[in-house]
């Protein structure tokens, strides 16, 4: 029973270390997207009062605000899905 229990254990360990690493490169990668989507979300939706979440948001409540944050972070923190280079001539 001992021998089971300590092979069970020492799987487990050698799982979590190697899951680790991971879990915290995707967390990084999250946080990184939600501060872009959040700096972009407030370009386009500035606050009234600056400091003061409560004051409420320039041109959108605070559902549009947080669909476009969740839009944003669903597009890898990006606004829109599709970037359109601009052509200086005009053409397309």
């Amino acid at each position: 029973m001992s021998a089971k229990l300590k092979f069970w254990g020492v799987v487990l360990v050698s799982v979590c270390i190697t899951v680790e690493p991971m879990t915290n490169a995707f967390a990084r990668t999250t946080a990184e997207i939600a501060r872009k989507c959040s700096a972009l979300t407030a370009k386009v939706y500035p606050p009234l009062v600056p400091g003061n979440p409560a004051a409420g948001r320039e041109g959108g409540n605070g559902h549009s605000v947080r669909k476009l944050f969740d839009t944003c972070v669903a597009n890898g923190g990006h606004i829109y899905k599709h970037h359109y280079k601009v052509n200086p001539s005009g053409k397309h």
